[in-house]
């Protein structure tokens, strides 16, 4: 059951068709004629009005497009990393949802696995496995 709205799935096919290489070509060629149109329009205000007014629109409305794909594929990579926690055996599911907790949470997360990564280099370097699930 793929239940998209109008605007995910414009935003997608936004995201990948402005990715492609000629999309990239295309604006470029746009740029280098309005270049090359300056001396024509005697570099006028309304030629650099022209450009800047273009520029500053597609940028915009592509600031949300690809805010929204990217919201949406984190999103579904946060879903299969929870998912995997979940699965595995010995994983702990505290770390479920992690990226919902708050700043000071995070931290002390992030803190217990700095120090998880230490002794773990420490106990390599004196020939220990670095295998295992410690507690967190």
């Amino acid at each position: 059951m793929h239940s998209t709205t109008w605007y995910s799935r414009l935003a997608k096919t936004a995201a990948h068709i402005c990715g492609k290489p000629k999309v990239f070509a295309g604006a470029f060629s746009i740029i280098v004629l309005w270049a090359l149109a300056g001396p024509v329009f005697g570099f006028s205000n309304t030629w650099q009005l022209i450009i800047n007014t273009i520029t500053t629109t597609v940028t915009f409305m592509m600031v949300f497009l690809i805010q929204n794909t990217q919201n949406r594929d984190t999103e579904a990579i946060q879903l299969k990393l929870d998912e995997l926690i979940r699965a595995t055996k010995g994983a702990h599911n505290a770390l479920l949802d992690l990226e919902e907790l708050d700043e000071d949470s995070l931290q002390d997360f992030l803190r217990r696995y700095e120090h998880l990564a230490a002794v773990a280099r420490e106990e390599l370097a004196h020939g220990v496995q670095d295998t295992g699930t410690p507690e967190a």
